[in-house]
């Protein structure tokens, strides 16, 4: 497993990572590197921003060069159409064109699917810091992503849209009651997108440092909670799922991952 070249797109707005870095709260970058250390310090990173940072044609002659890509999660919409969420989906479009295998989490995986015609609107209902039985369907036990995963599971996430529409010769691998599509794979112009919705990358205790962050916009304008004792019965939860969590099933599907694009 050495000399894996891995492309980590940064999905948030730099702005955000600096308010994450100003409150000591690791970027998800940071997140991801630190979680696939875990599993092999043999990587060879790189990062780019497609919100913020130049595309040119040394980045694009790259791509077909990595062994693997991994997007990570934003506190963006893709709905909202801005400048910022079309260069990332842009920026999509040709990774799947060029990168063999892409591992979509969260907004990585609403941004794939949006790239290849599929459809992604705002959720009835949030995952908020947490993910509860999710549940890998028949078909999903089959592929490698979920080998010697748990059947049914718990996990990081945070996430307020949802994917509605599969791209075509999608696959749905995992469901929640919050979210129909937890897990998905598809193939495009001869490459593999593996998409997660929620995050075995990030820490619940990463988790609980977001609901704080986040307190009163999760009260006052996403409304998820009536109040700050809601929140903190919310965070008690997720705290007792840390005394019980194994953190090597967490974080198996990087491993799996790690070992399909080897």
């Amino acid at each position: 497993m050495s000399n894996l070249n891995i492309l980590i797109v940064e999905g948030n707005l730099k702005e955000e990572n600096d308010s994450f870095s100003e409150a000591g709260i690791q970027t998800h970058t940071e997140s991801l590197k630190e979680s696939l250390k875990y599993f092999s310090n043999e990587f060879n990173f790189d990062v780019f921003n497609p919100s913020s940072d130049e595309l040119d044609d040394k980045i694009k002659s790259k791509l077909s060069n990595y062994s693997g890509l991994i997007w990570g999660g934003s506190s963006l919409n893709i709905y909202n159409d801005t400048p910022e969420i079309r260069k990332q989906i842009e920026f999509m479009k040709e990774c799947q064109k060029k990168v063999k295998n892409i591992l979509a989490i969260c907004w990585g995986m609403q941004v794939a699917v949006t790239a290849a015609g599929g459809v992604v609107k705002k959720a009835y209902n949030s995952n908020i810091g947490i993910a509860n039985k999710i549940q890998i369907n028949d078909v999903g036990c089959t592929f490698p992503i979920y080998e010697n995963k748990q059947k049914q599971f718990n996990s990081p996430a945070f996430n307020f849209d949802e994917v509605v529409t599969l791209p075509n010769n999608a696959t749905c691998l995992a469901s929640n009651e919050v979210n129909k599509i937890q897990g998905l794979y598809f193939e495009i112009n001869g490459n593999k997108i593996w998409g997660l919705q929620y995050h075995p990358e990030i820490t619940y205790e990463k988790m609980i440092r977001l609901i704080e962050f986040r307190k009163e916009k999760l009260i006052e304008n996403r409304k998820v909670f009536k109040d700050e004792t809601e929140v903190q019965s919310h965070i008690s939860t997720i705290q007792n799922e840390i005394s019980v969590s194994d953190k090597y099933q967490r974080m198996l599907e990087l491993k799996n991952w790690i070992n399909i694009i080897k």
